[in-house]
């Protein structure tokens, strides 16, 4: 049995002839030595569908690109630990505090976790397609002298960006960790987290739920461990790749980041990059429930969202997959090439049924005239 996929017509189809084609005036303008498709994931618990869906769109065209365009083409996965591994509200102040997985669980059992749950399908991938790809840590990136530089050089410039990070009360969040031996614990929000600016670091002010105030200082090469909140966070990670004039970074995003996406997109214009200095994004279709909502594992663990019509439990646990990771490497590269080939196939969403369906047998793509 052959699945047929019919997409409707969008104003990028009309632009297009093939969904790479999106790279093709950031690479013309500025003929890179290479290309970085760069694809991030909070790994706070087992991949679903959605994750295997940008991770293997994020290769497919890395090779399309390095096919099309002659140029290496790479993958580069971030780990993001930052993620809350709990959340409790202190009695005394009603103040939210969080500790990330980072705090919670360590660097190496998260690395053990990176290496279980992600390494496998992206060795599949990498030796399927012949893309090369690199791991780093969320921990190990925050660490980073050029990632210290640039936040210190960006967070002077922060009240031009500010509102446009938080539109709802223009405070951005950087959340450093209580130092105690054993705590890590951070006020979520940063009601009363203090950053007083130096010439070549930063003193910030902050107060631990169980230990009272505490200072750390941020260097470039020292410090604590720097948690920005979503949108500040990428404002800082798009401005350092902008340092590498000879690599095209691509930061590959799941769909429903294209509003998202608009905010730190002028945060960064008003911190005083030019539009040229904007970041290259790709976009993938959003897996979705029956109701048109992104499919969320976790408010159908809760009960909060049903289980969607013709979806079966892999999607919400790759794990669960019946059958090798090279099989489902395979599979998932084999939609990757149908979703990559037309415009109309990729720029757009896909409920949980159909895209169980095109995983299940092969397609056959219709483009009406």
């Amino acid at each position: 049995m052959t699945a047929t996929l019919v997409s409707p017509n969008t104003v990028l189809a009309n632009a297009l002839h093939h969904a790479e084609d999106v790279l093709a005036p950031r690479i013309r303008t500025e003929s890179p030595q290479r290309i970085v498709f760069v694809v991030g994931t909070q790994i706070n618990g087992v991949p679903h569908l959605g994750t295997s869906l940008v991770q293997s769109l994020a290769f497919a065209a890395a090779a399309r690109a390095r096919q099309r365009f002659g140029i290496p083409a790479e993958v580069a996965f971030g780990a993001l630990d930052n993620a809350p591994h709990e959340v409790v509200i202190d009695p005394a102040t009603g103040h939210s505090y969080q500790r990330a997985y980072a705090q919670a669980l360590g660097e190496d059992v998260l690395a053990k976790q990176v290496d279980e749950l992600y390494r496998p399908l992206f060795d599949a991938l990498s030796e399927q397609l012949s893309i090369p790809y690199s791991v780093e840590m969320y921990s190990r990136q925050q660490q980073t002298e050029q990632y210290r530089r640039t936040w210190l050089r960006v967070h002077r410039r922060i009240d031009a960006a500010r509102w446009w990070l938080d539109p709802a009360h223009g405070v951005p969040h950087v959340r450093i960790p209580c130092p105690a031996p054993g705590c890590g614990w951070a006020e979520k929000y940063a009601e009363r987290t203090r950053i007083l600016l130096d010439a070549d670091h930063a003193e910030v002010h902050a107060v631990c739920m169980h230990h009272g105030p505490y200072e750390v200082v941020i260097a470039p090469d020292s410090g604590g461990y720097l948690d920005l909140a979503t949108l500040y966070r990428n404002l800082v990670k798009e401005t350092a790749a902008t340092v590498d004039r000879e690599r095209l970074s691509v930061m590959v995003k799941g769909g429903d980041w294209v509003f998202g996406s608009t905010l730190v997109d002028n945060a960064l214009t008003a911190i005083g990059l030019t539009g040229a200095q904007l970041p290259t994004r790709l976009f993938c279709p959003q897996v979705l429930t029956d109701t048109g909502a992104k499919l969320s594992k976790s408010l159908i663990r809760d009960g909060k969202a049903p289980l969607p019509d013709g979806s079966a439990p892999w999607m919400l646990d790759t794990r669960m997959w019946p059958g090798s990771v090279s099989e489902y490497a395979e599979r998932l590269l084999t939609m990757a090439g149908v979703l990559l080939a037309t415009p109309r196939h990729f720029f757009r969403s896909y409920s949980a049924g159909e895209l169980g369906r095109l995983m299940s047998h092969p397609t056959r793509s219709v483009t009406p005239l």
